[in-house]
């Protein structure tokens, strides 16, 4: 981790996805009110942005109109509120069909910080990943963060895109492994506890790395960035050779990547599991490193969950 610099994917998703608008006759950018005045406005060209003054409940009906004239629609909100109070026009109008639209949110999990419980959503992989037909990711760097918007304009189904606006490590000299189309990568190899994450914990997974090899424990990390569709070889390729999994997410504990680790792992391969992330609750306000501490969302709950599936895989 030394050396790394730090950056938010809300930062590298402004500088990247201009370079693609730029290219494809079919791009459109709908953004909310609160989006009008940042950097990736500022870098689009004007005919690449539809903001017509409406509410928001209309952006999603306007999204699917242009999509059935053609368009490939990105919906892009600070905040998942703006898809709380549209769910039902998502479901009806982007997934039955389905339509090409993405729908991208700056801040994701406790990024919303001091804006309170309203801003801090920890349910919104599980009510997005519910959606038939809907893609959901939550890229960690821009290596994941490229694959997943090429993966966007190229799928024919609605995305859901989850971003942070906090800055933190990024991954480029520990990586291992390159994103691909599976929708998973190994950023450390290990044989005996799999780490499974995604997001801002893959650098806490990282965290972890070093107080856990000095109990000799060997550590295998996959940077799970596509939470649906579900990269169950990779999660199984590893668990068969280590034997356990501690699965670490920013999420309500209920709905995301632990229930789709343990979706699997209980289908297809029993063993003990050990999750961290946040209990079933809202959460209060303050700032997101405090929060992750409060919630218990760091590197020492993952190594203590990590020394405990650990044990019991030895028994």
């Amino acid at each position: 981790m030394k050396n790394n610099k730090l950056e938010s994917t809300w930062e590298i998703f402004c500088d990247i996805l201009p370079k693609y608008a730029v290219k494809r006759d079919d791009f459109i950018v709908l953004p909310t009110e609160s989006i009008k005045k940042t950097a990736l406005l500022k870098n689009l060209p004007k005919d690449k942005v539809f903001a017509p003054i409406v509410g928001e409940f209309n952006l999603v009906n306007n999204a699917a109109g242009l999509a059935l004239a053609g368009k490939r629609p990105w919906i892009i909100s600070d905040t998942f509120s703006s898809f709380l109070w549209t769910y039902k026009q998502i479901r009806d109008a982007l997934t039955i069909a389905p339509f090409p639209v993405t729908l991208v949110i700056i801040n994701g999990g406790l990024s919303g910080g001091d804006e309170g419980v309203s801003h801090n959503i920890l349910q919104d992989v599980a009510l997005m990943r519910l959606l038939s037909n809907m893609n959901v990711f939550v890229p960690s760097d821009k290596d994941t963060l490229v694959s997943v918007v090429e993966s966007c304009i190229s799928s024919p189904f609605p995305s859901f895109l989850r971003l942070s606006n906090e800055k933190y490590t990024i991954l480029e000299d520990t990586l291992i492994e390159p994103s691909n189309s599976s929708g998973a990568r190994i950023i450390k190899h290990g044989t005996d506890v799999t780490i499974f994450t995604c997001g801002t914990m893959v650098s806490e997974a990282l965290e972890a790395v070093d107080t856990l090899e000095k109990q000799g424990i060997s550590i295998e990390i996959i940077d799970c960035y596509s939470i649906k569709p579900f990269p169950e070889q990779q999660l199984l390729s590893s668990v068969r050779k280590t034997g356990c999994c501690v699965v670490a997410e920013e999420h309500n504990l209920v709905g995301g990547l632990c229930s789709a680790v343990s979706e699997c792992l209980c289908r297809t391969y029993p063993i003990p599991v050990r999750f961290v992330a946040v209990d079933d609750q809202y959460v209060n306000s303050g700032h997101p490193e405090e929060l992750r501490e409060y919630y218990g969302l760091t590197w020492k709950e993952i190594v203590n969950a990590a020394s405990q599936v650990w044990a019991l895989r030895r028994r």
